[in-house]
């Protein structure tokens, strides 16, 4: 027996409205799934990727790995961080999470 045969057969046993149940169950689920969890994350995602894209030097950055820094040059897939005074690092630009965390 199949997984779907298993699944339309665990209605009630007097007639099908039990498949009929579960199937919107099983709608509804992914219905919120999808608007709570899916959407939000994906919006937030396009936002960051947009930060980053219209990025600049001087900007203050957070990475992925929880590093502040001030944009010092930006090449085509890396940015050069200024870390503390004098502390430079090369970091890709997909590991940055946020662009001016302060500014709103």
């Amino acid at each position: 027996m199949t997984f779907l045969q298993v699944f339309f057969l665990m209605g009630s046993p007097e007639g099908g409205d039990g498949a009929l149940l579960n199937l919107l169950f099983l709608g509804a689920l992914f219905f919120v799934f999808y608007f709570f969890i899916i959407r939000p994350q994906s919006k937030r995602q396009k936002e960051i990727q947009k930060k980053v894209s219209e990025m600049k030097k001087g900007d203050k950055v957070v990475t992925g790995g929880g590093m502040f820094g001030v944009v010092n040059s930006i090449e085509d897939e890396t940015v050069l961080l200024e870390i503390d005074s004098g502390v430079k690092a090369r970091f890709q630009k997909s590991s940055i999470t946020d662009v001016n965390p302060n500014k709103k």
